[in-house]
């Protein structure tokens, strides 16, 4: 049996927390934090790096930003050093993951995996490193188990337990259908953190309750218990719902530069920031300094500028964030709006304004309380931005000022 980390302590470096604070950021879940140093503690005194598993099931075609939020803190372990194990579920997706679904899922066709497959990897590749991606099929040791392997695998978990799920309990309580195969799942997902020997498991919040099978099934095994990362689901463009294609609020990771510019442009402010942490590369350090510089006065378009060019650079390249960023520049500072916009210029003494009386300043509306409704009711546009919260600020600086749609401005605040 491996030596667990609750048997040697290792020394904790200065690296280790920087790490650990790294891969802390914006997590749903992180079980057991202290194992998990410790983990990190161990790999850097013996040089053999952790394993970091991330299973998904190719049960769609392609993936919308949203997927990229687990891809993203498997590229972070990558960084570090880590040996990282994108699980192709070939032989789970024949089950179907009954996660959050109250109903049954057909199973996919052996043709169905092979293709959505390769389009998940071609995708998952614009973020992780191929040269530092270990690639594994659960078929390789899910098809050598046979009917008695299934049969001693399915004995080492109990009915009750895999009722505990919600999903399962919610349907059971309903006298809605569960079929055996799907019963199997949880099983067959902790069972390749037994086959892979996996040192960690990342997967988004909805996966908890499969990836505790995990930890469980390596301790009947005889194996170190993985620790576990889940990642909250990304919030959409709507700001209210998880992002999703049924949902319009998604970003697609094929969509061109420009309207993947554009789209991350669309966000609130306050979005923005959790995007930051779920999406970005950047060190805690630099969206630390970033925040910070925007709470002082900073335009929080600068920073949503930046996010947009590192998600399209991601997916593109920096040429064509480069492109978009002008492209966008042009279609709402100069093309967008009427060849003669007046142009006022609004003496605040240097110090930033709301938004309300800046509108009211220029003459777009008549007082403050017209303007606070002309936002209220989401007709109200900064630099093409729409903005919808009364207590907005604005920053000294030149701006093209929309109220409805007839009523343009360029602003220069001072």
């Amino acid at each position: 049996m491996t030596e667990s980390v609750e048997q040697k302590k290792f020394p904790v470096s200065q690296k280790i927390k920087d790490a650990m604070a790294l891969i802390k950021r914006g997590t749903d879940t992180l079980l057991i934090e202290q194992e998990l140093e410790q983990k990190l503690a161990r790999a850097e005194a013996t040089g053999k790096p952790l394993r970091v598993k991330l299973g998904l099931d190719p049960t769609a075609p392609d993936i919308h930003l949203g997927h990229t939020v687990v891809l993203n803190k498997l590229r972070q372990f990558q960084d570090l050093g880590h040996t990282v194990i994108f699980l192709v579920g070939d032989f789970t997706s024949a089950i179907g993951d009954p996660s959050g679904r109250n109903t049954t899922r057909p199973p996919l066709t052996r043709e169905q995996i092979e293709t959505n497959a390769k389009t998940y990897l071609d995708q998952a590749y614009h973020v992780l490193d191929p040269d530092k991606t270990e690639i594994r099929y659960n078929s390789e040791w899910c098809n050598k188990l046979g009917s008695e392997g299934m049969i001693r695998l399915a004995s080492r978990y109990t009915l009750a337990r895999l009722l505990e799920r919600d999903d399962f309990a919610k349907r059971f309580a309903e006298q809605a259908p569960i079929a055996m195969h799907e019963l199997l799942y949880p099983l067959m997902q902790g069972y390749d953190s037994v086959a892979l020997e996996a040192d960690v498991e990342l997967g988004g919040s909805d996966q908890r309750f499969n990836l505790l099978v995990g930890r469980e099934l390596q301790r009947q095994y005889g194996q170190e218990a993985q620790c576990i990362i889940t990642m909250p689901l990304l919030v959409g463009l709507d700001g209210v719902n998880k992002m999703s294609k049924s949902k319009h609020n998604y970003i697609g990771i094929t969509e061109n530069p420009n309207d993947m510019f554009g789209k991350v442009m669309s966000l609130s402010d306050d979005l923005m920031w959790n995007w930051f942490d779920l999406l970005s590369m950047r060190s805690n350090e630099e969206i630390a300094q970033l925040k910070k510089e925007c709470e002082n006065g900073r335009n929080p378009r600068d920073a949503k500028v930046l996010l947009a060019k590192e998600i399209v650079t991601r997916f593109h390249d920096a040429a064509a964030a480069d492109a978009a960023e002008q492209e966008f520049v042009n279609r709402f500072r100069k093309g967008a709006m009427p060849s003669d916009v007046p142009e006022i210029s609004v003496d605040n003494s240097g110090e930033p304004m709301l938004l309300a009386k800046l509108i009211k300043e220029a003459g777009l509306c008549a007082s403050t309380s017209d303007a606070n409704r002309n936002i209220d009711q989401g007709g109200v546009r900064l630099d093409g931005e729409k903005v919808t919260d009364k207590k907005t600020e604005v920053a000294p600086g030149d701006y093209v000022l929309q109220v409805g749609k007839r009523k343009w401005a360029k602003i220069h605040l001072k």
